[in-house]
């Protein structure tokens, strides 16, 4: 078994100056359950993995040798607007309000407290490509990707 149960072929990594904070927003936030952390002898996290929905994510106190090194993660979820609002509540700020785009997705972008981005997206209808290239062109998916595309991401420093 080269994956093993519980994992998927890409699992992202998050390292913050205080994991256990950023975990205990995943929690409040995303639903986030806690699987494992590895304390270092100083009491920093060494490892820590929770899962979010089907995937695990690994938290991971920086160091000198480990920068800070803010995360971008895309979050399928199924009521995104109460996602969105749960995450604010949270301690993230918004990045872009929930936006209903071309191909099918509502999609809002919040920034946690320690600078990662959370993609929030909900399918709400599978397109085949002709509909969502149709779509495009229309001034009301236009503009709704004119608006998510122009975010500021990250602030600047």
């Amino acid at each position: 078994m080269p994956i093993p149960q519980g994992y998927h072929t890409v699992t992202p990594w998050i390292i913050t100056p205080d994991s256990r904070k950023a975990m205990a927003f995943a929690a409040q936030a995303f639903d986030a359950e806690e699987i494992a952390v590895v304390a270092m002898p100083d009491g920093s996290v060494g490892h820590a993995e929770m899962r979010i929905g089907d995937s695990v994510v690994m938290f991971f106190d920086s160091r000198p040798e480990w920068q800070d090194s803010p995360a971008y993660l895309r979050l399928y979820v199924e009521d995104s607007d109460a996602t969105f609002k749960k995450a604010l509540e949270a301690g993230a700020t918004a990045v872009t309000e929930m936006t209903e785009l071309f191909f099918g997705d509502k999609v809002g972008r919040v920034r946690d407290p320690f600078g990662n981005v959370w993609w929030i997206q909900e399918r709400l209808e599978e397109l085949d490509e002709a509909e969502a290239m149709r779509r495009m062109t229309m001034p009301r998916y236009a503009a709704a990707m004119d608006y998510v595309t122009s975010a500021k991401i990250m602030p600047t420093r």
